[in-house]
């Protein structure tokens, strides 16, 4: 078999370009492949937590995404309606700071990341096909715009493409701890509505969030529970502003800002899939894809992109055999997203928490070090299995009495 690349990356945005760039850094011979071309907008949360930034400023191109003049955001903020819980994040190799870029900006600046390490990149290039022989993933049959189909061929083809993965679909893996779609959204962008920060707001039933982005616009997305969506659509303006009435005052400041791009969105399942085979591997979405209402998506592809690509490394210059690399990648996906999957689902069925939960985020209120460890599970820098560990609810509780105690 005449084997053309090392690799063969399908998807070029934030877990494929990152992948394609990290191997190609390496040395291999990358190729990267996208339907689309950049800069070009895609559905997205837009938020990179600390754990994001830090991998951007690992692989030198945090400055290029603070030079667009994206904010930085340095506090998360939840708004449960009798109170707020405001926290400063732990910090990720000493970045506490997140950013939320239009993906105009971002996919761009990661595009480009790899096209300079030395990835070849094709724009507009449609998948018809991936080119399995005697049970082993060895290349892919595709297109460019209006040119004839070509096959390229590849020790390892790595799935980089979304939730609707096309290298998912042809080698059909494993999927489990599988969930329902539980939530639908709606976002669109807004001048002259100003925000300090990550704001989130909590209701019954319904939920939204704030942040800043390029340009001096804010993202305000608007969810509801999956089972109303149908509901949601018919009037997707009328309902998403009728939601923002729940909390009068942001209402206000809202009819008082402008609209300036049409609204997007929708839901998504919740679910994890093998990411590896024969010939294959898949980072980001197509590996593993829950509910945004946590807005871990970007950061998530970041730390796969590390992750897949060291282990292909690995196999590809012989440390390791490749059913072993790729499983210690498994693991490790695994290991470090399963908590804030359980967490991140929980939250996107809006549903009121149990007397219990509404009790622990009460003591919270007014903690500082524990609204700070609040705020850290969002940002991915504290696993929820820590901060609902007993001994720190313990801490929590017992602080919250004391206070009571002495006031």
């Amino acid at each position: 078999m005449k084997t053309d690349y090392d690799a063969i990356v399908v998807g070029a945005r934030c877990a494929g370009s990152p992948t394609a760039m990290l191997l190609a850094r390496k040395g291999y011979r990358v190729l990267l492949v996208d339907r689309a071309s950049f800069p070009s907008d895609t559905l997205s949360t837009h938020m990179i937590h600390a754990p994001g930034v830090a991998a951007l400023h690992r692989w030198g191109l945090l400055e290029q995404v603070v030079a667009t003049g994206c904010p930085p955001i340095d506090t998360y903020t939840f708004d449960f309606g009798p109170f707020t819980i405001a926290g400063h994040p732990r910090p990720s190799d000493g970045i506490a700071t997140a950013y939320a870029p239009r993906r105009t900006v971002l996919d761009k600046i990661l595009v480009d990341a790899a096209a300079q390490a030395g990835a070849e990149v094709r724009e507009r290039f449609t998948i018809d096909d991936v080119v399995v022989e005697d049970g082993t993933v060895v290349g892919i049959r595709g297109h460019g715009e209006g040119s004839e189909p070509v096959l390229e061929r590849a020790r390892v083809v790595i799935g980089a493409d979304g939730r609707n993965s096309s290298v998912a679909r042809a080698v059909r893996p494993e999927q489990y701890n599988e969930k329902p779609m539980l939530m639908w959204s709606y976002y669109t962008y807004w001048s002259g509505l100003p925000v300090t920060g990550f704001e989130i707001v909590v209701r019954p039933d319904r939920g939204w969030a704030a942040l800043p982005t390029n340009d001096g616009l804010t993202l305000l997305v608007v969810g509801w529970p999956y089972a109303e969506s149908t509901d949601y659509k018919t009037d997707v303006e009328a309902n998403y502003l009728k939601t923002l009435e729940l909390a009068p005052e942001i209402a206000d400041q809202v009819r008082a800002a402008k609209r300036e791009e049409r609204f997007a969105g929708g839901a998504v399942p919740n679910f994890f899939r093998k990411p590896y085979g024969p010939g294959w591997a898949l980072v980001g979405d197509a590996g593993y894809t829950k509910d945004p209402i946590t807005a871990q998506g970007i950061s998530d592809a970041f730390r796969d992109a590390e992750l897949c690509a060291g282990a292909v490394d690995e196999t590809l210059d012989g440390r390791r055999p490749f059913d072993d690399a790729m499983s210690a990648y498994h693991r490790t996906r695994d290991g470090a997203v399963l908590p804030i999957y359980e967490f991140t689902a929980q939250l996107a069925t809006l549903a009121p928490p149990p007397i219990e939960m509404q009790q622990l985020l009460g003591a919270v209120h007014g903690n500082r070090d524990a609204m700070d460890a609040f705020a850290s599970i969002t940002a991915g820098t504290l696993s929820p299995a820590e901060f609902f560990a007993p001994d720190h609810v313990g801490r929590i509780m017992s602080a919250a009495a004391a206070a009571v105690g002495e006031a």
